[in-house]
């Protein structure tokens, strides 16, 4: 299998406690991609013997709740890689003695699969949901308008709302298509989330 985009570190360090900071400092940045960004909660932890990395010493992980299957899913990882691979692939250092050391690594990781649990937490049958920090637009203005009351009579009052709107950093757009009336107009926005 290939994943078609991933966020990837991989370090190595000193002492166990070094590589150690580093698997919780990873691990609690992808929590505040999905809790922050995506607002997706996720519980962290550790990965059990079986599942964690192979050769590794622990795993960590961020697992996300998918409402509509019943079930968890692994967010992303960081793994405390321990100095079997250093010894395999002789990776070493040197101390401040002038001593050769065998190195502590780690390995972290996030890919497209983040994007596959937002839409799954938020999607629904009604179109996709995108949280506020991500969605392109935040906002959309859909004016009622009819023969009796065109566009144009309503142009200074929608462009207040957009203004005030993007004075709060929000993004939003007024939607005056001419071709389209404001029901398709609507169908149209909540399928786009």
């Amino acid at each position: 299998r290939r994943l078609l985009w991933r966020q990837e570190g991989h370090t190595a360090h000193a002492s166990f406690e070094d590589a150690n900071v580093m698997v919780r400092q990873a691990l609690d940045l992808y929590r505040r991609v999905y809790e922050e960004l995506l607002a997706v909660p996720v519980v962290p932890g550790y990965k059990t013997e079986k599942e964690k990395f192979a050769g590794g010493h622990s795993t960590t992980t961020v697992e996300a709740y998918v409402p509509v299957a019943g079930r968890a899913i692994q967010g992303a990882t960081s793994h405390h890689l321990g100095q079997n691979f250093g010894k395999m692939f002789d990776i070493n250092y040197q101390d401040e003695k002038g001593e050769s050391q065998i190195v502590w690594q780690t390995s972290w990781g996030l890919t497209t699969r983040t994007i596959g649990v937002m839409v799954m937490v938020h999607g629904d049958d009604t179109g996709l949901v995108l949280p506020p920090k991500i969605a392109p637009l935040q906002a959309v203005i859909v004016p009622i308008v009819s023969k009796k009351h065109p566009l144009e009579n309503f142009s200074e009052y929608c462009g207040g709302i957009i203004k005030s709107l993007q004075d709060k950093d929000i993004r939003c757009k007024l939607d005056d298509r001419s071709i389209y009336n404001p029901g398709w107009k609507y169908a149209h926005w909540e399928q786009k989330g």
